[in-house]
């Protein structure tokens, strides 16, 4: 039977990504090494952060004047790095939901942090819209899509202020104007790789303004100097990246994978408006993520909640379970996931439906 990987993160990759990683976990660009036991430095493992860097910048359009850089620690670590290298008293968090709470938990250590909306009245299920952010913050902190509460920002904020975005759960689905940006970061685990990578995207001239020393691994400027190659890069998750990347260029690139996941998520949420046991948990059309779809039972069959989960196993359904803080049901459908699996989804949700 089929299986069909909805897991939010570490999530599914394009066939393309794991076929080409696992030849090179064999025998890497005709070393007789495997990418995992080859030196950083080689000339065979250089080229393939150059050339991931670079699509990178062709992909996003990036302009000129940024750095692409591959780190470690996930986005949870770029809570801490990004306010050490950009908060020097005060900054401004918009917050909706966990990832912004802990990223403004961090920021709390090095200054004010001003919470200029959150949506937590209504357990993070809508984006907050039409705030003000004060003139005189640092930056302006925003998170684009919300992997546990399904919500995704339409559009960027118009702010006067320098803009960090965590995207760690939407990079890569749609075009984004990174030049809006001071500072992008994301979790390679969702659409670009297995967990072990960070994507960087940095304004160079935003940077070494702070008054604080900042220790040196901490700092954006030393891994720009060294070309994502201060400390040892996670070459498997790199490598990994490189052939998602290669596979978003081969299909047409941002724009076309926008297209299919619009398309991907009409899918299912015209299906949860339609059938009578399911409803989407966020009621906004335009604050629905185009990545994470998160639904419950209607309140009338909501007993049937573990009976569904167990049907839907049967039918190849992985990973559907909803986050354990909000419970219910979860597809994360990223730009890996092909239009046949949440059609088998909505296939599923038409039989159980037919069964009550």
């Amino acid at each position: 039977m089929k299986k069909h990987n909805f897991y939010a993160g570490p999530s599914i990759l394009p066939e393309f990504t794991k076929e080409k990683t696992a030849e090179a976990v064999m025998n890497f660009a005709g070393t007789g090494l495997s990418v995992m036991e080859v030196s950083h430095r080689s000339k065979e493992f250089v080229a393939v952060m150059d050339e991931a860097q670079a699509l990178v910048k062709d992909l996003l359009k990036v302009p000129d004047g940024y750095s692409v850089l591959f780190l470690q620690g996930g986005a949870s670590h770029q809570f801490l790095m990004a306010p050490y290298n950009f908060m020097n008293e005060k900054a401004a968090y918009l917050n909706t939901g966990v990832w912004s709470k802990k990223a403004i938990k961090e920021a709390k250590f090095f200054g004010e942090v001003v919470e200029v909306a959150s949506s937590a009245d209504a357990n993070f299920n809508y984006i907050p819209k039409n705030f003000d952010v004060p003139k005189d913050v640092d930056y302006l902190h925003i998170t684009t899509n919300n992997t546990i509460y399904g919500t995704q920002l339409s559009t960027e904020p118009k702010v006067d202020v320098p803009l960090i975005g965590d995207m760690s759960s939407d990079i890569f689905s749609r075009p984004i104007d990174v030049a809006k940006y001071d500072l992008i970061y994301a979790g390679a685990q969702k659409n670009l790789g297995p967990s072990g990578a960070t994507l960087i995207i940095v304004k160079n001239d935003s940077l070494n303004k702070m008054e604080r020393p900042i220790p040196t691994i901490l700092k954006y400027q030393t891994h720009i100097d060294s070309g994502s190659m201060f400390n040892t890069p996670a070459t498997l998750p790199v490598f990994a990246s490189l052939q998602t990347l290669r596979w978003l260029k081969e299909n047409g690139g941002i724009e076309a994978m926008e297209k299919v996941n619009i398309e991907k998520a009409n899918i299912l949420y015209d299906e949860l408006d339609r059938n009578k046991l399911f409803t989407s948990t966020v009621p906004n059309k335009e604050d629905r993520s185009k990545m994470n779809v998160t639904f419950v039972m209607t309140p009338e069959y909501a007993e049937l909640e573990k009976e569904f989960m167990e049907f839907a196993t049967t039918k190849g359904m992985i990973g559907i379970k909803g986050h354990r803080s909000v419970g219910g049901f979860r597809a994360s459908i990223y730009n890996a996931m092909p239009i046949a699996s949440i059609k088998a989804l909505v296939s599923a949700m038409q039989e159980f439906e037919k069964t009550k």
